[in-house]
């Protein structure tokens, strides 16, 4: 039986609610800005050493009022590596570092796992589960069947935990939520991104996903691990192409909508607006209990990332999500 050690009670009503920013994987600065965003400070001098150049930009180009979630603050940091922690901590002005992840159980409200490998993610977040402590987990939340049954059985045992992609918070994108009618019946979307599917892949799903809705068929990927090409179909009848090439920096965060009237083309520009409005949505979340996306979309997003890896390496099969049920 596990122990849970300073459960705290969830909702969370107190303020500020005191987060811990968990983990730091190779090319994924998450630490230092999500830790800003919530935080609403920090030391420009330690900022010009973070070692991720469009974060160094896009933070010090905001106004200072913009920065910060009321009510909520990063109290504690760990990262993988001890001097990465101690980078954090000084960048957005975090009181307290500590030497394993597990030592913030008791000592803060919630978590977040700011770790872009899925395969990790069930070992990273058992202990804070274990402990009942609600979780956000970056994307994707994971990449296997075993991992997906894993964080299903925990979701619906009661466990608050949550995993989003910021694309899904895009202002560029958000208009045509649910809502093409412009364009007549929507009948295919294309959307770019850069980095491999395994960690990007969920930018682009999530996408597209508040756009053409649930009701995906099935995934074929006819690409290599750099180089991902992905058909997939949908129960309204839409063909939607999604290209993750690994050194696509150029056309990352491209969507074009076409339909029987009409069609436009997007493009997602504001780095900063979609993760503070994906934290808040988190910090929203620990206040009042309602999941800003329910369980059965996350889990579908992950099936099509899970397919979309199957089919790859099954030589671009086409994977049914019926049959990942």
């Amino acid at each position: 039986m596990s122990i849970k050690i300073g459960m705290p009670k969830f909702p969370i009503v107190s303020a500020p609610i005191k987060l811990a920013m968990l983990g730091m994987t190779e090319g994924n600065g998450h630490p230092y800005s999500w830790s800003i965003i919530l935080n609403g400070r920090y030391d420009a001098v330690a900022l010009a050493q973070c070692p991720y150049p469009a974060i160094r930009d896009y933070i010090s180009k905001q106004p200072s009022h913009t920065l910060g979630i009321a009510g909520a603050e990063v109290t504690h940091v760990w990262t993988d590596d001890p001097a990465d922690a101690e980078l954090v901590a000084k960048v957005a002005k975090i009181d307290t570092i500590v030497s394993n992840a597990t030592d913030v159980i008791g000592n803060v409200d919630a978590v977040l796992v700011a770790t872009d490998k899925g395969e990790e993610h069930v070992e990273r977040c058992r202990p804070f589960v274990e402990a009942g402590i609600p979780i956000f987990v970056d994307k994707p939340l994971c990449n296997t069947r075993r991992d997906l049954a894993i964080f299903s059985d925990w979701v619906n045992a009661g466990h608050p935990l949550i995993s989003s992609s910021a694309m899904r918070f895009a202002k560029e994108f958000a208009p045509y939520h649910q809502a093409t009618h412009e364009l007549g019946k929507l009948e295919y979307v294309n959307f770019t991104m850069a980095k491999s599917w395994e960690t990007y892949g969920i930018h682009s799903l999530e996408a597209v996903y508040p756009i053409v809705g649930p009701g995906f068929i099935s995934v074929q990927n006819t690409g290599h691990v750099e180089r991902n090409i992905l058909h997939l179909s949908h129960r309204d009848n839409i063909d939607i192409n999604l290209v993750n090439i690994y050194n696509l920096a150029g056309g990352a965060g491209m969507m074009t909508l076409a339909g029987t009237h009409g069609g436009v083309q997007l493009r997602m520009a504001d780095s900063f607006y979609a993760f503070k409005a994906q934290l808040t949505s988190f910090v929203d979340y620990l206040r009042l209990g309602t999941p800003p996306v329910p369980w059965e979309e996350t889990r579908e997003l992950m099936q099509l990332v899970i397919a979309g890896i199957e089919s790859r390496e099954q030589g671009g099969k086409t994977i049914y999500l019926k049959d990942l049920e």
